[in-house]
């Protein structure tokens, strides 16, 4: 009984490093490169287009299926932040990234971007000022590099 058990042990620890060696490397988080800068770069468009009220380049930036949780907790859809940006119900003065911006790159097409933010403005139609964790997913497509998703926490308490 007691070979059994190890021989079902020693086969399952033989399979899990064998799936884990097969798996590419790049599907792991990786460090500072030129898809980071990137990410980096599409950050700064992004909160550019946000301030600026750019909804042309707001459409470009966000994919057809993104999806943002503001700091009230509500899900928000492109088209639902499109027409907020619109009615200016969305209305963002300045958006300051923090100093600890970190940038988690999946392979060649897939990033996560965390970070502090202090805004000032309006999210659907609710006045906004204060800071935030920030965190974003990224993917690169034939057009560069679309938002799919991002949320917004408001940070109370003591920092």
């Amino acid at each position: 009984m007691y070979q059994r058990v190890l021989m079902k042990h020693h086969v399952l620890i033989v399979v899990t490093l064998t799936l884990l060696l097969g798996v590419p490397a790049g599907v792991f988080a990786q460090g500072d490169s030129a898809t980071e800068k990137e990410v980096r770069d599409a950050l700064e468009k992004y909160r550019t287009a946000l301030t600026q009220h750019d909804a042309a380049a707001l459409k470009q930036i966000w994919a057809d299926n993104y999806t943002f949780i503001n700091g009230a907790g509500e899900i928000v859809t492109k088209e639902q932040r499109l027409t907020n940006l619109d009615s200016r119900a969305t209305s963002l003065d300045t958006i300051t990234l923090g100093g600890d911006v970190n940038v988690r790159v999946y392979g060649a097409d897939a990033a996560v971007a965390t970070s502090r933010v202090t805004i000032k403005g309006k999210y659907s139609g609710k006045a906004v000022n204060g800071d935030y964790q920030s965190m974003s997913v990224w993917v690169k497509t034939s057009g560069g590099w679309q938002l799919v998703a991002n949320q917004i926490t408001p940070i109370t308490g003591k920092q």
